[in-house]
């Protein structure tokens, strides 16, 4: 027995049109190797033939769709001689795709991606079935030479360049390769406890200080103030790049390690104080001991 819910379906696929060049959307119901067959809510089902899908020649149906996934695509027939509506998910994704894409550039959105093919000057892959280009200088933080070695990785990157006009997808790897590094060496500073000592090289030499590679892909300056207790009017009188330093953790304010050299020396100049302290008041105290019994006593008789 049909319920109101079935009765209004019914009733709404009954008044409903579609023609050719609108764009439906529709739940798959089934995958096969030549075609994917959608629920359009409507007395025809819609099919989508496998070439149809997708620009991306790595694209796998069977793979990547999932019976209840939803999908839009354009009405390319009415009726294809089967009772069938022709649909096409690339005609639409040529509409669609890029006001996505746009999206995502404007959002900065990161996703991955999988290099296809080496092009000169960069690579492809394939974002939301459109063609992308990544270039050489934008694929990784560091150098790239060799695009032929980046086939079939996957790649974090965010949109830079959006022309639906020109056909014009760009993609940055770059981007999102430095945005992680920086985070990945905040979080190494915020582990930096201050106070604690570090050892480093001299790693470049400024007029108002030096910095310190401490390891780990972070460098600290030492202030020209924070370098000796004695007064030096040039960083090059006390360092030199390459030298083997220790110093004195002060801060990691706003992510930078700030660092002294002069506080190890007032720790090291404490201890030989003390220890000049100690000798004073031993000296006093043998001296205070010493009686005239103590004098007669090293007499002999």
């Amino acid at each position: 027995m049909e319920s109101m819910k079935d009765y209004e379906k019914e009733l709404e696929r009954s008044f409903r049109t579609i023609n050719e060049g609108d764009i439906v959307s529709g739940a798959v119901v089934a995958v096969t190797d030549e075609e994917v067959t959608l629920d359009l809510n409507y007395y025809a089902p819609g099919i989508i033939k496998i070439e149809n899908l997708s620009n991306d020649p790595d694209f796998h149906a069977k793979e990547e769709l999932q019976p209840g996934d939803i999908i839009e695509a354009t009405v390319v027939r009415t009726d294809d001689g089967h009772g069938n509506i022709e649909l096409s998910k690339k005609e639409a994704n040529e509409v669609l795709a890029w006001d996505k894409l746009r999206e995502m550039m404007e959002q900065q959105t990161v996703v991955t991606v999988r290099i296809k093919e080496s092009v000169p000057s960069g690579v492809v892959a394939f974002l939301e079935g459109i063609r992308a280009f990544i270039p050489a200088s934008q694929l990784s933080a560091d150098y790239v030479e060799d695009t032929d070695a980046w086939i079939g990785k996957d790649v974090r990157v965010v949109v830079i360049t959006v022309d639906p006009e020109k056909n014009k997808l760009v993609l940055s790897g770059k981007v999102v390769a430095r945005q992680e590094r920086e985070e990945e060496r905040n979080h190494r500073i915020a582990m930096l406890v201050p106070g604690s000592v570090v050892e480093g090289t001299v790693e470049s030499i400024m007029p108002y200080g030096a910095f310190i590679n401490i390891g780990n892909g972070i460098s600290g300056l030492v202030h020209i103030s924070q370098i000796s207790q004695k007064r030096i009017s040039s960083v090059h009188e006390v360092l030199k790049e390459g030298q083997k330093v220790k110093a004195k953790i002060l801060n990691t304010n706003d992510g930078k390690v700030s660092l002294s050299m002069k506080a190890l020396e007032d720790i090291m100049e404490k201890p030989q104080e003390e220890e000049e302290a100690e000798a004073i008041e031993y000296s006093s105290n043998e001296t205070a001991g010493t009686s005239l019994g103590d004098l007669l006593s090293k007499f002999k008789l």
